[in-house]
């Protein structure tokens, strides 16, 4: 018995005819329970809107009963036999059309809070109600504030009617609605409003109608799939692929080549699938030798990238925050390779207590090339800059280094700043690098279009210039690679550096981690799917000034 069970559970888990049924089951009942609340969605609103114009016709028709001429007569206690007989005709009418109640109320249109009644009748057979019908000139506040709004439409707005649903009802009444007209006098002027009361009862016997028959019909339409799905994938594509896949797995125990599978099946993408077979065990059979071989070069490749691409991480800044100590600044960056390993890198690092180095720079080229050389790059300058020399010194000592070494030609744009924290003053020289980006407190991100020097790399005995930046409390210096601006999207359109400043003064305010987020995020949503062609390297520094030391 127990035997049977576990056969049973293993077929419904691994048989593709149980998947495929079940699939089909499940997508039917998804479909049934989608297309029947659309469609009662649909049926509601279709059946409100008709029950809001049918009951405006009775509620119209009602208020040309009513001589309005007279309210004000009525109200006073003049004319009762006027009053009785318009009383009698809207009782009547009241019974006659199985409404729960009609009346008439003159509304105080200062604010639309209170109003008399004028006429009210009911009909408590209708929907086994209990109430009471007020008096002439009765008093009482306005129900809530959705009457008021339709009152004012009303009186001041021309609406023709109204409608107020209740469908789910919290307070012990039925569902109803309640449809509103005016009632005009011979000035066509709005001197009242008629209300009339009607049983929703209707809408909720139809709504239950409605979905028992989508419910019975779903069900019934579910067993007939299922049926004929059992039937038609068991005989025409579960048969054949299970004969292909009993040859495919005595093939993978046995690695020989076994009796031919032509004209498994009449369906030609089976028959394909069976002679590719066939054909892939003659392969499999010459090439294992070959496969097996360059799968553990591959391997071992991917082990080596694996190694290179956590050494240059390991070279780059990643504990974040960084200078936990200082409350002066606040630095972040990040670097994403195009490919295992990148060309791209930052740094930043304190020369001293009040001097803050940062630097960003791109080597020409991809791949292991250009990290070698970007990690002996990232090396070079780090070391020149600790010996005290200027921005426009380092990257010259940088080139002649660089350079002394460089004979497969790569070159690296740098761009280099040393922070004095004392002041705010930002000494920079940039070597053929992208502008940067300066924020200052209640304005937004604007680029810096500073003088170009030759990139490092290219020629011995470069010279280069130096500019200063004044960052105040509040600002904020943001550097990228060509990787920003140059990220490419499916049409080949770049993002370009306008759309990378609308990223940057999304939130200009936020700090460094969040100012690159929002530039990643856009450049993500931009790029969508396309491939990823250059590195993404960027760097952001907030300056707080010396007080905050």
């Amino acid at each position: 018995m127990e035997g049977k069970k576990k056969k049973r559970k293993n077929w419904i888990g691994n048989s593709m005819s149980a998947n495929i049924i079940i699939s089909i089951a499940s997508l039917q009942a998804l479909f049934g329970v989608v297309t029947a609340f659309i469609g009662l969605w649909s049926f509601t609103n279709a059946f409100k809107v008709e029950y809001a114009e049918s009951t405006y016709h009775m509620a119209d028709t009602a208020s040309m009963l009513v001589n309005a001429d007279n309210l004000d007569a009525y109200l006073n206690g003049e004319l009762p036999e006027e009053y009785e007989r318009t009383y009698s005709i809207l009782e009547r009418y009241c019974i006659k059309i199985h409404v729960s109640i009609v009346y008439v109320i003159r509304v105080d249109q200062s604010d639309y809070g209170r109003f008399t009644s004028v006429f009210n009748c009911v009909d408590n057979e209708v929907d086994n109600t209990n109430y009471t019908p007020w008096e002439l000139g009765f008093k009482r506040d306005t129900t809530n504030d959705e009457y008021r709004r339709k009152y004012k439409a009303i009186y001041e707005e021309g609406s023709p009617y109204e409608t107020i649903y209740r469908i789910k009802t919290t307070d012990g009444q039925h569902p109803h609605v309640t449809t509103m007209v005016p009632v005009r006098n011979s000035n066509d002027e709005v001197v009242g409003i008629l209300c009339m009361q009607r049983p929703a009862r209707e809408l909720a016997e139809a709504r239950i109608l409605y979905i028992r028959n989508v419910i019975i019909s779903n069900i019934i339409l579910a067993f007939i799939a299922c049926c004929f799905a059992i039937w038609y994938f068991r005989r025409r594509i579960v048969k054949p692929i299970r004969k292909v896949s009993k040859e495919a797995i005595r093939f993978s125990r046995e690695k020989t080549i076994g009796e031919g599978l032509e004209n498994v099946s009449r369906f030609q993408v089976l028959d394909d699938l069976a002679t590719s077979l066939d054909n892939m065990e003659n392969d499999m059979v010459t090439y294992m030798d070959d496969l097996t071989r360059v799968a553990a070069m591959k391997q071992r490749i991917e082990t080596e990238m694996s190694l290179a691409a956590r050494i240059q991480e390991d070279m780059l800044p990643r504990e974040y925050p960084a200078f936990t100590d200082r409350k002066d600044f606040e630095v972040f960056g990040s670097m994403n390779p195009a490919k295992e390993v990148g060309g791209d890198f930052f740094h930043h690092f304190l020369l001293d207590d009040t001097h803050l180095c940062l630097m960003i720079a791109d080597v020409s080229g991809k791949g292991v090339p250009a990290a070698l050389t970007m990690m002996a790059a990232m090396i070079t300058l780090t070391n020149i800059a600790q010996t005290g020399k200027g921005p426009a010194e380092i990257l010259a000592a940088s080139n002649d280094a660089i350079n002394a070494h460089n004979r497969s030609e790569m070159f690296i744009t740098v761009w280099l700043g040393i922070l004095d924290l004392t002041t705010g003053v930002l000494t920079a020289a940039n070597a053929g690098h992208e502008y940067p980006t300066i924020y200052h407190e209640g304005g937004q991100f604007e680029l810096v279009k500073d003088k170009h020097g030759l990139v490092i790399g290219a020629m011995d005995g470069l010279k280069y210039k130096e500019y200063t930046l004044e960052l105040k409390p509040g600002s904020k210096l943001f550097v990228y690679t060509d990787g920003v601006p140059e990220a490419t999207n499916r049409s080949e359109e770049l993002f370009g550096t306008d759309r990378m400043l609308v990223a940057l003064n999304e939130e200009p305010t936020a700090g460094p981690q969040k100012i690159l987020a929002n530039v990643r995020k856009h450049i993500d949503d931009f790029v969508g799917d396309a491939e990823q062609f250059d590195d993404l390297t960027m760097l952001c520094v907030e300056y707080r000034g010396p007080q905050n030391v």
